[in-house]
């Protein structure tokens, strides 16, 4: 505080026999005196005080206390003064039998009346007009402009109901609850028998800004009905926007002849308009029935008073009502995506090569290890990633993903780990990383092994479990998060090479699973494209188009150097383009320099003999045998040239030359 210099806004909270009872708002303009006259700024009703016992005023160096002569002098917290002292936060002043509270923390003071008041100000709903005339006269009110003026015509409510009602408001959930709670106060302190607030709502089916006044809240004496309050009043105070007092209403030439107040009976009326800003967004009214008593202009203060603090809070209900709407909203909409997620990580396939990743990818799934995913761009690493994690204890919790390939090194480390606001340019907030993202659920990375050395030092220390840092910031975050990686790169290569660290290499490769290229599982491609065609027909709301034999087997012959991905855009190229609902082998468009063979819809036999159109077709691993076998020959069974013929490594060729047991011709 001694940086900003002396707060000017203090309070001096008054207690008498253990009991708070009064809250000072000291002025920054000139001395306040405390003593026993009634002149002083606070007035003391005790023996032991002097008639002008000390003084306070705000000084440069803080707020200073001189004792003006008094005969007892002035104890701070315990201590005697006789002279000057400057105060600090919760001193305690104590004047006789009176403690006063310093403070220049309003949220102290909040708390303090919030502790110490409640049985002082405790309002019971059941009370009657004279016991709440009767305690009134008993507490009093505030000294100085909130005080309750005893001289006054009418009572007048003060500070300390305005701020017991007031604390009430906040602590409202609903717009229905905050009206209930303001017309309860407002009848029970201005003595209304008939109360009402009512809140403009747009009409349900009208153009936008069509609004009408809506009944919120509702308080009369038991038995009588509800009312329809008066159109006039409240037309008066909409138009003008401000309050309507009506003293006598029955001997008012402007309010007498209202059918509505003459049907309630009512002798005196309030409506006040809920102001925010230029705005209007309701009315409140209050009704005194019978002749008894009227409103006066205090009661007509207090309840402007209370009016303008339902505005914000009226504004700040409706914002968290629209938000919470929106959030259910979101949480809907992400609980269908996790379906739809569920749905897409289906792997589909029939041949042996996928039937044995299936099978492994259930027993990965069910560890919390570190699972490294290889294969060719394309093949569905990310599929299986997600595959890992929906079939895993983490399945209710975020799946996140991130391509290391796709960023700078210093953009990956910012994506992995977050930034402060202000930690470099365009960092304009604050920004939580992945693995803040994933924490308790799966982060899998694509092309890990394009990460720069920094970043895998970094990345390594969160796997090993050591907390980490956002960029630009000191705080330690710690995460639960279960890693899935990616890559094509020869990795083991690339740690001869030194490009990638060896440790992290290790720590990756807990266990590891490879995906098979396309080309290596022929027979799932009829299956693959036919699935696409489903999901394209799903998107688009219609039925899915057909592949005919000849596209199938087209299909099959291309050797899919894009592998799935490739499949699915051509699949979806050619459904755009084909005319009919079957599609041809002339709707197949493939990319340029990857267009396979013409393809003839009559088989062949291994001699090279065409077979009948009326032979049945045969198996889909027959015809993948019968097209490796012909390149081979094609080739003089050079194998070098097969496979790259074939787009396929000399591994495989060799593992496939001995499933299909080919031997070279005699």
């Amino acid at each position: 505080m001694a940086d900003h210099g002396p707060q000017s806004e203090a309070f001096l909270v008054t207690r008498i026999n253990g009991n708070w009872q009064e809250v000072h708002a000291l002025r920054v303009d000139g001395p306040m005196t405390i003593g026993r006259g009634s002149g002083n700024f606070i007035s003391l009703h005790d023996e032991k005080c002097s008639r002008r016992h000390c003084e306070l005023r705000l000084t440069a160096d803080g707020w200073l206390l001189n004792d003006l002569g008094s005969s007892n002098g002035t104890l701070i917290n315990g201590e005697r003064n006789h002279s000057s002292a400057l105060l600090q936060e919760a001193d305690i002043l104590r004047i006789g039998a009176t403690e006063l509270l310093f403070t220049e923390d309003p949220a102290r003071v909040t708390a303090q009346a919030s502790a110490e008041f409640e049985g002082l100000l405790d309002l019971p709903g059941e009370e009657s007009v004279d016991e709440i005339l009767e305690r009134r006269r008993e507490t009093g009110f505030l000294a100085g402009d909130d005080c309750w003026d005893q001289s006054a015509a009418g009572q007048r409510p003060g500070f300390r109901c305005l701020f017991r009602l007031i604390n009430e408001m906040i602590s409202a959930t609903s717009v229905r609850e905050l009206a209930d709670t303001a017309l309860k106060g407002l009848n029970r302190t201005c003595d209304a028998d008939i109360g009402a607030v009512l809140l403009f709502t747009e009409l349900p089916g009208e153009s936008s800004g069509s609004m009408t006044l809506q009944l919120v809240s509702y308080r009369a004496p038991e038995g009588v009905p509800y009312r329809k309050v008066s159109e006039r009043l409240s037309n008066e105070a909409l138009s003008t926007g401000e309050a309507v007092l009506g003293i006598n209403v029955k001997n008012d030439p402007t309010l007498k002849e209202s059918r509505s107040l003459e049907t309630m009976d009512a002798s005196s009326v309030i409506c006040a308009p809920i102001r925010s800003g230029e705005n209007v967004l309701g009315l409140i009214h209050l009704y005194s029935l019978g002749t008894e008593r009227s409103f006066n202009t205090d009661e007509l203060e207090f309840t402007l008073a209370i009016a303008d603090e339902v505005a914000p809070l009226l504004k700040s209900l409706q914002h968290r009502d629209e938000l919470s709407e929106s959030f259910d909203r979101v949480a809907e909409e992400a609980q269908s995506l996790r379906r739809l997620l569920e749905v897409e990580t289906e792997m589909v396939g029939h041949s042996e090569p996928m039937r044995n990743l299936a099978t492994e990818v259930a027993r990965v799934a069910r560890t919390e290890s570190t699972v490294l995913i290889r294969g060719e761009s394309g093949v569905g690493k990310e599929l299986v990633a997600r595959a890992i994690h929906f079939g895993s204890p983490r399945r209710e919790q975020s799946f996140v993903c991130l391509n290391c390939a796709a960023l700078t090194e210093s953009l990956l480390e910012s994506e992995l780990f977050g930034h402060e606001k202000g930690a470099f340019t365009g960092a304009t907030e604050r920004k939580a990383g992945k693995f803040e993202q994933a924490d308790r659920g799966t982060l899998f990375l694509d092309e890990v092994g394009e990460m720069s050395a920094s970043t895998q030092a970094k990345f390594l220390r969160v796997l090993e479990g050591h907390p980490f840092e956002r960029v630009g910031g000191q705080k330690s975050i710690t995460v639960d998060v279960r890693v899935v990686a990616a890559t094509n790169r020869d990795l083991e290569q690339a740690v001869r090479d030194g490009e990638f660290r060896k440790d992290l290499y290790f720590r990756l490769q807990v266990l590891e699973l490879t995906v098979p290229p396309l080309r290596e599982r022929v027979s799932d491609i009829p299956i693959l494209a036919n699935w696409f065609l489903e999901r394209l027909a799903v998107r688009g709301g219609g039925s899915p188009k057909t592949l005919s034999r000849a596209a199938q087997l087209r299909l099959m012959q291309h050797s899919w150097p894009g592998n799935v991905r490739e499949l699915r855009n051509v699949i979806e190229r050619s459904a755009i383009m084909a005319a009919d609902r079957e599609i041809v082998d002339g709707d197949l468009k493939f990319s340029r320099g990857f267009e396979p063979a013409s393809v003839s819809l009559s088989p062949v036999s291994d001699d090279g003999t065409q077979m009948s159109s009326d032979t049945p077709p045969p198996p889909l691993e027959d015809v993948e045998r019968q097209h490796i076998y012909r390149t081979l020959i094609w080739t003089g069974w050079v194998k070098r040239e097969a496979a790259r013929l074939l787009g396929i490594e000399r591994s495989t060729l060799d593992r496939k030359i001995q499933k299909f047991d080919l031997q070279p011709p005699e």
